[in-house]
Formats: structure tokens, sequence, C-alpha cells
């Protein structure tokens, strides 16, 4: 098959979204991202979550260290009016953000600016995450990113949460901060929903 090229619009706004597990560089190609629109002489901002305080408020850091300045918001209205005039906007951890980033998003991107919203597009349980079902729909480009299986080395497409070392029952709190010490990547093969997963299905399913 010819390889797949990516035409960008030549006027207007648009959406780009980058998903996948923990440990899968998300964050780091969103800051690759938003440095290479800076070099090219934009306005670019990066939003993050008030939530996501695991390294540096005023940064957004990658699990492997690169970091770019950002702010804080904790609402999608908020990220809206942060980032208002902007050329390029960077939304990290998207998933944490309310319903109304969707229209924050679409206001942004109506207005010329180029958005690339960064987050896992399921949690624990391996159900979808908040906002990021409607935004892979609407994107004009996804990239839905691997890690490495902290159990068998294989592409890793889930997040593995661990509640003193096994997995962390079903019907837990589904936003909890964190990194290595409670989460692991693991691809299908070695995930293992917590010990009431059948419950949590049903009560999920009523």
């Amino acid at each position: 098959m010819p390889p797949v090229i990516r035409t960008q619009p030549h006027a207007g706004g648009w959406l780009e979204v980058v998903c996948g597990p923990m440990f899968s560089g998300k964050s780091e190609e969103l800051i690759r991202r938003l440095r290479r629109a800076e070099i090219a002489g934009q306005r670019a901002l990066i939003v993050k979550p008030l939530i996501d305080d695991r390294y540096d408020v005023g940064h957004v850091v990658s699990h492997a260290g690169a970091k770019m300045r950002a702010v804080t918001a904790q609402s999608g209205g908020e990220v809206e009016r942060l980032a208002g005039g902007y050329d390029a906007v960077g939304i990290d951890e998207v998933q944490f953000f309310d319903d109304a980033i969707v229209g924050a998003i679409d206001v942004l991107v109506s207005g010329g600016a180029r958005v690339v919203a960064a987050g896992l597009a399921q949690d624990f349980r391996g159900l979808p995450f908040g906002a990021m079902p409607t935004l892979l729909c609407v994107a004009e480009f996804v990239d839905k990113l691997e890690a490495v299986c902290h159990r068998c080395g294989g592409p890793a497409t889930m997040t593995q949460r661990l509640v003193d070392g096994r997995p962390a029952p079903f019907g837990g709190e589904t936003i909890q901060v964190g990194a290595l010490d409670s989460y692991e990547a693991r691809c299908r093969a070695c995930f293992a929903p917590g010990l009431d997963v059948a419950a949590g299905a049903l009560a999920h399913a009523g």
C-alpha cells in the first residue's frame, strides 16, 4: 500500500489528537510539535489540567524528562480563555478536563488555531476516557502511540493500575494521578481487569 500522506489545511485551524497508554511518549510528542511551532515563529502555548502536579506545575514534563513551559487550567472554559489568540495550542492530559473541553477546542480551531490534544484514550478499566472518544472522532489527524508492555515486552496499548502490586478493582476512582509506582503499560494479553470487573461491567452497562 502507498504511504499515507498528510496534507495540512492551507487556511483555518485543525485538531490533532495524540493518544496511547501511559509511558507511550504522548507528552514528549506534544512538546516536540509545539517546539517546532515556536521555531517556525508561531505563538505557541501548552495548557495542562491543574490536577496534574506529578513533576512540575509550571511545565509539561514527559516521563523521559523532556519539558516545556505550560499554564494550568481547571475547565474547558478556562482553556478557551487562556489559549485565545495563539497560533498553536497544546493540551496535555486532555482526558482530565470536563466535557466543555470539546466546545473549547472547537472554538479555538474555528478561530484558526492548530490544536494538539494529547491524552489517554482508555482508563485503567480499558473503557473510553472522558472526552477522548469525541475528540478522536472530530480530529483531522490522529496518532495512536504504543508503549512497551511491562510484562512481556510486546506492544502495549492499555494502562494497568496497580494497588499493592495487584490490579486495581473496577469500581475504583477513574482519576488518580500517578506514575510508575502505581501504573504499568500492558498489552491486551497481559492486561488484567480488577477482581470485581464483572460486577463493574454490569453496573456500567446499566
